[in-house]
């Protein structure tokens, strides 16, 4: 049977979506159009970027929970923007890889690490706790969400500030006129399948709620961005607010590729002449990281070769 519609191979989703992305991007103020991968997961960077070139800063302070080992955030280049700010994770080994690759921030009090597993109840004490040393009451610019799983409430749970922006991650899956999240468990953790977070518009109304506007979301389905009301001017941004106008679908084979190598430190702030040992406080250190690392490769490959006998 011959082939009408000219499309083969696998169709995710619905190829509407893709119309409407077109379509949106025509107008140049699309943040779309704006979005590049330096160490962000996608094209969240660029769009940061652009935000607050729209929007101006206050603090250039963040708050970002859920960074995994740092080198693929939200705000990882922020730091060399001069930025400073606050990380929350969850998983303890992350945590010790951020303190060797991110140590010149660390010491120098850019960068602040705290590690404990967030739900709505404990976010509020961690976030006292990781901005205490600020002895400051002007809310940081930024708040990035990505915890795979019950951010929604923990963006509802956060009421002690209120950033300029807030960038959160969505479940792309869900067609934006659906209102749906999980049901809160503070246990959970993510099992690479749907179920998590919330769809879109249940972000964007709960953003309306907290007084926020809906500005956009990234090509590659994951993040929305909310700009507070107040900040938030007609000129510069699409006049679009709501899911149904501003969605992108997952789309997991979109891969964004940052120029260049990849990243296996923070550049930013490092004292010459001091090479690795920026990130090490001497070759002892260094030597037992290196020995670490053989030993988790060694530990992958037999459970790869076990997982495969089976």
């Amino acid at each position: 049977m011959e082939n009408i519609t000219g499309f083969e191979g696998r169709i995710v989703g619905r190829l509407c979506w893709d119309e409407l992305t077109r379509n949106r991007m025509r107008d140049p103020r699309a943040l779309e159009n704006f979005g590049y991968k330096v160490f962000s997961q996608n094209d969240e960077d660029g769009i940061i970027h652009e935000i607050f070139r729209r929007i101006g800063t206050k603090t250039k302070e963040f708050v970002e929970l859920g960074v995994g080992n740092g080198l693929e955030c939200n705000s990882h280049y922020l730091l060399h923007c001069g930025w400073h700010g606050l990380w929350i994770e969850g998983n303890k080994a992350f945590c010790r890889e951020i303190g060797n690759s991110f140590r010149p921030v660390i010491n120098n009090g850019r960068l602040k690490v705290v590690h404990g597993f967030i739900t709505r109840e404990n976010i509020e004490r961690m976030i006292r706790y990781g901005r205490k040393a600020r002895r400051t009451d002007a809310p940081p610019d930024l708040l990035s969400i990505d915890i795979d799983g019950n951010d929604w409430y923990v963006w509802e749970a956060v009421t002690s500030f209120r950033p300029r922006l807030v960038c959160i991650e969505y479940n792309g899956k869900f067609p934006p006129d659906l209102y749906w999240k999980q049901a809160y468990d503070a246990k959970h953790v993510w099992d690479r399948s749907d179920w998590h977070g919330a769809s879109l518009k249940a972000m964007e109304v709960l953003g309306r709620e907290k007084g926020y506007v809906l500005a956009g979301t990234n090509l590659s389905g994951v993040n929305a961005f909310f700009v507070r009301e107040d900040l938030y001017l007609k000129e510069s941004f699409i006049d679009l607010r709501t899911a149904q106008e501003l969605y992108n679908p997952l789309r997991r084979g979109l891969d964004f590729i940052a120029p260049g190598h990849g990243a296996r430190y923070c550049l930013a702030d490092q004292e010459e002449n001091k090479g690795i040992f920026n990130y090490f406080s001497g070759k002892t250190e260094y030597r037992l990281s290196r020995d670490l690392k053989r030993i988790k490769k060694i530990a992958n490959r037999i459970k790869k070769a076990i997982s495969g006998a089976d």
